[in-house]
């Protein structure tokens, strides 16, 4: 079974390029290291400083919280933002060429 995660939190905008560019590196790990059970898309909204993150992780285990990337993109999270991470449980009730559903 698969448990699906959306994420939205807004930088400070002199945050917003530093936050992107600790993201890409998570993608960059995630690619080296290939983990299974993991779906994984992040987007930054047109105001340049919004971004959502969606997982589809499978199984027990996110493999996201055994990245070093990931752990250094969380790392000073709160500092870069003017309004927090939001964490919210999804389920999926389609989708078109973007998720399996």
């Amino acid at each position: 079974m698969s448990t699906t995660v959306v994420v939205r939190y807004t930088t400070r905008v002199d945050a917003a390029d530093e936050n992107q560019r600790l993201v890409e590196e998570v993608f960059a790990q995630l690619a080296a290291d290939g983990p299974g059970g993991l779906r994984y898309a992040t987007f930054r909204l047109a105001d340049g400083v919004t971004f959502v993150h969606i997982a589809v992780v499978e199984g027990e285990v996110n493999p996201l919280s055994r990245t070093a990337a990931f752990a250094e993109f969380q790392r000073e999270i709160g500092d870069r933002c003017v309004d927090p991470p939001v964490a919210a449980d999804a389920t999926l009730i389609g989708s078109y060429r973007f998720l399996p559903g």
